[in-house]
């Protein structure tokens, strides 16, 4: 009997695995597509367009700084594989002023095409301690890291569903799937990314319109060594708990998983076991996938209390030290 429920668990697997790519969201063919990538003058997101170039896209490349939009084009130029690729720069704040960003849009349509995938990859990180940091560096993540992608996103949206084509790919971070000592304005902000996209991907998805949320570890970039220059002793020693990873491999499995339609987009097995515990009502994009996290579940949620343990061991020996710290410097 138990030989014959086994037998009949792993043809059921198989049946998945076989029915998936059916039902699966048809691949976007990147060559001779117009991907958007805010953000894009450097890390990540200057990375995947370099990763989308390769494959034949044609960029537009949107962040503040016009030197390091052209600095970076001339980066992404040498990737090439035929002379009809063109790389576009355009100079925003794309968390400021919607109707700027609609322009902006409209004006890289013009000149390239419709948008086929926007990567909204605009974004930065500030750590501390929930009352050392001021009230405006909330109001500050909060528009550059979720308003930051809403209006890209709002801009490009409509032309998508009339085409019944594209993708949306919101970069958040680990530190959007949980909440960690030092990040409560950062992880806030990302988090609510999350919830824009499920609701998104509901309302998009009948018009073959596909949503990724990217969620990458601590990544080798301008902006994270930044982020080092003042983050809180507890906030680096949980951070040195996993390792950091290239800014070109976080780019691959994003644009890979985008390019498939894949709503979740982690990297490496912490990431995926995050991406399993943290999935609640998130849609998968297939029944393999589904199945996967609901086997998965247990052993992922054995495993991740065990982590948040040395997490909150790392922050209580920080307090004790400083504790000790300030005893022996009252009574010298």
């Amino acid at each position: 009997m138990l030989l014959l429920a086994a037998a009949f668990l792993v043809a059921f697997v198989l049946l998945l695995y076989m029915v998936s790519p059916l039902i699966s969201p048809k691949p976007l063919a990147l060559p001779g597509a117009h991907v958007v990538v805010t953000g894009g003058s450097s890390g990540i997101g200057k990375c995947i367009a370099i990763e989308c170039y390769k494959q034949g896209a044609f960029i537009t490349l949107v962040a503040r700084n016009e030197d390091k939009l052209l600095q970076a084009k001339k980066e992404i130029e040498k990737h090439s594989i035929n002379d009809k690729q063109v790389v576009l720069c355009i100079s925003v704040d794309v968390s400021q002023d919607y109707n700027q960003v609609e322009n902006v849009i409209k004006q890289a349509q013009e000149k390239l095409g419709p948008v086929d995938m926007l990567v909204n990859c605009a974004g930065m990180s500030v750590s501390g301690k929930f009352e050392d940091l001021e009230v405006s560096t909330f109001e500050r993540l909060i528009s550059i890291n979720y308003l930051g992608s809403v209006y890209p996103s709002r801009a490009v949206i409509t032309t998508m569903k009339e085409r019944r084509v594209g993708r949306i790919v919101f970069v958040s971070s680990q530190a959007g799937q949980l909440g960690l000592f030092g990040f409560t304005a950062y992880s806030a902000s990302k988090f609510a990314i999350k919830g824009l996209a499920e609701a998104l991907q509901m309302e998009v998805k009948p018009y073959n319109v596909y949503i990724t949320v990217a969620y990458p570890p601590d990544t080798d970039t301008p902006g994270f060594a930044e982020e080092n220059r003042t983050k809180p002793l507890e906030t680096r020693l949980i951070s040195e708990t996993t390792s950091v990873c290239k800014p070109e491999q976080v780019a691959k499995q994003i644009v890979k998983d985008a390019i498939q339609g894949n709503f979740n987009s982690s990297i490496g097995s912490d990431g995926y076991m995050l991406s399993a515990l943290t999935c609640g009502m998130a849609p998968v994009t297939s029944i393999t996938e589904g199945l996967q996290q609901v086997v998965t579940m247990g052993l992922f949620r054995t495993i991740a209390l065990f982590y948040l343990g040395s997490f909150d061991s790392i922050v209580r020996r920080c307090m004790m030290q400083r504790e000790k710290s300030e005893i022996a410097n009252k009574t010298a």
